[in-house]
């Protein structure tokens, strides 16, 4: 059974959303940071291979199971970009608030001529027991929505106030944190983790 785990990020709006998500779980989270644990690297091209070198690099440093998820936007006039560059998609910014509203503007200035503005955030989630486990636990969340010329709303983090989603008429900024978390690409891939959780027998059938 699996009581604590270290999470993978120091992205303060992925650690809050992480830790509502695990709290029905009975898990709980600790973040790298507070470990003293630095980032690892993310060279890979693939959400999948960023998402385990994490997790795999947290649980080596920490001595415990690591989550880590490795998520971003992808824009089909763009070929699928920013897609795993997504938190660095423009040059470089002193604050991540400064590097979101940079990497948005470069995003909309990209897309300024192009008549097709749909994207879809995603997200995979690895699980980790120990450093080297030859099983991680993988799961993939997919949420499809438009980019925005305009800003909306004042929650999330990243690309949400420009991600319009049709079907609610409020982009992911404007809905609350319990609508995000039941539809968003890591609410997704966390209920398909907590799944294999379960059939593995690493949290209990009632949580």
């Amino acid at each position: 059974m699996v009581e604590r785990l270290v999470l993978a990020s120091g992205n303060k709006g992925k650690l809050k959303e992480f830790h509502q998500l695990c709290a029905p779980l009975g898990l709980h989270i600790v973040a790298q940071s507070e470990l003293g644990i630095s980032e690892a690297d993310e060279p890979y091209e693939t959400f999948v291979e960023n998402a385990l070198a994490k997790a795999r690099h947290a649980s080596l440093a920490a001595g415990l199971p690591a989550l880590a998820d490795d998520s971003g936007i992808c824009v089909r006039a763009l070929g699928g970009a920013p897609g795993v560059r997504s938190a660095r998609f423009a040059e470089a910014a002193p604050t991540r608030q400064a590097q979101d509203e940079k990497n948005n503007q470069h995003l909309l200035q990209l897309l300024a001529s192009s008549a097709d503005r749909s994207a879809y955030y995603t997200c995979v989630i690895v699980l980790v027991r120990h450093p080297k486990d030859p099983q991680p636990l993988i799961a993939q969340g997919h949420w499809e929505g438009v980019i925005t010329d305009q800003p909306r709303g004042e929650g999330g983090f990243g690309y949400d106030p420009y991600f319009y989603l049709p079907t609610l008429k409020r982009t992911a900024a404007e809905i609350s944190e319990h609508e995000k978390n039941q539809l968003s690409h890591r609410g997704q891939a966390m209920m398909q983790l907590v799944e294999q959780m379960r059939g593995q027998g690493l949290i209990g059938a009632d949580r």
